[in-house]
Formats: structure tokens, sequence, C-alpha cells
């Protein structure tokens, strides 16, 4: 028996079984729910209970972060939305049409992040046309970060659905 024969047989390298697609998966929605427009959530709770500095902190990152989505939508926004869409589409066919296991599980990962880089831009817009301070600013980011984590909750519930579907499938040999 060869040594690579052997690996493959003792490791399986099918994403859905793969301990490592796990790992990606809890690390992205653990980093989106944390960062929340570039903001780590720690400090939006900082400067909820200390305020003064911390909360001047806070303002100013999310301006500064505010500012740099905005700007990176309107200069290349249009040219992004067309590759996100082109490769999302490429992901969708190769998932469906060729059952790509590969495809199927980035597509399960990236759909859901893209829903969460919609909702993170129309947040940032309203953030910038508003520009709430104090209270408001924090009930804009927990608003933020809850609908995030709900998209990650219906994603992961999802995923590990259809991971359980296709490991099962494998297992039956078809």
């Amino acid at each position: 028996m060869d040594w690579t024969q052997t690996l493959f047989e003792v490791i399986d390298f099918r994403s859905f079984s793969n301990l490592w697609f796990w790992i990606v998966l809890a690390v992205i929605w653990s980093s989106a729910s944390h960062w929340v427009l570039g903001v780590p959530f720690d400090l939006v709770i900082r400067a909820r209970r200390h305020g003064g500095q911390a909360l001047a902190d806070l303002e100013d990152l999310v301006r500064i972060n505010v500012n740099r989505l905005l700007y990176i939508s309107e200069m290349s926004g249009l040219w992004l939305a067309g590759l996100v869409a082109f490769v999302l589409t490429l992901l969708f066919i190769l998932a469906v049409w060729y059952g790509v296991e590969f495809a199927q599980a980035v597509i399960l990962l990236a759909t859901p992040m893209t829903i969460v880089g919609t909702m993170s831009l129309v947040t940032a817009r309203r953030i910038h046309t508003e520009a709430p301070h104090g209270d408001a600013l924090f009930q804009a980011l927990v608003r933020h970060r809850l609908r995030t984590q709900i998209v990650g909750m219906v994603a992961i519930f999802i995923t590990a659905m259809f991971g359980m579907y296709q490991n099962l499938q494998v297992l039956q040999g078809l």
C-alpha cells in the first residue's frame, strides 16, 4: 500500500468531514461577531460603561471605519459587487451543477459573509448620515452585532445540516 493512499484513508480531506473546515467556520463567525464595523466589541462595552476617553476612542474609531467603508464602496463598489457576484455565481455553479464539495463548503461560508458585508455597508451609511453619539451609537452597533449573530446562527445551522447530510451520503456510498 502506498503511503499517500494510507494518509488519505487516515485523514479525510473532504470539506465537511474535515476538522479544519469547522474550525474556520467558528473563527469566521466569532470574528464577524466580535468586530462590529471594524471596531472590537469589547471597546463598545468599555465605552458604554466608562464613557470619557473610551467613548471618544470609540467614536473616533467608528468614524474612521465608516469613512473607510464608504470610501471603498464609492471608489470601487460596482467593481467589487460585480466581482463578488461573479465569484459567488461560479461557486454556486460548481457546487450545485458539478457537485464539487469544496465549492459547496466555500459557498456556505461566502454567501452569509456577503450578507454581513452588505449589512455593514448599510449600517455604515446610516451612521454616516445620522452621526449618532453616545447611546444612539451604542444601539446602532449592538443592533448590527445582533443581526450579524442571527445571520451567523442561521448560517452555522444550515452548514451543519448540509455537512451532516453530505457525510451521511458518503457513508452510504452515494
